[in-house]
């Protein structure tokens, strides 16, 4: 992919409130899709398509993996980023991310 493309599906992804809602509450403590969807009250289903997304981008990693008394795992995401920074400017935006 061009690096105008990257950066076009970034600054997508940071437009979508959902998105960046998601990204911007896992900088500091990993969490799972199911506390994401509690915490954000966004749809599970959503929060799952969002984190899909997100990873793509490398812009969410898994954390880790945890196991529920039942013996179920799931995935503990983080976010890669703690600052985003966009400048619009001709011929086309900038992005400046701070890692996490």
């Amino acid at each position: 992919m061009k690096k105008y493309d990257i950066n076009q599906k970034v600054l997508e992804a940071l437009a979508d409130a959902q998105s960046r809602t998601i990204l911007f509450s896992i900088v500091k403590d990993g969490k799972t899709a199911t506390e994401l969807s509690d915490k954000c009250r966004i749809p599970l289903s959503s929060v799952y398509k969002k984190i899909s997304d997100l990873e793509n981008l490398t812009l969410v990693r898994v954390e880790k993996l945890v196991l529920s008394d039942s013996g179920k795992k799931f995935k503990v995401y983080k976010s890669r980023i703690s600052k985003a920074d966009v400048s619009i400017r001709k011929p086309e935006p900038s992005i400046a991310l701070t890692p996490n």
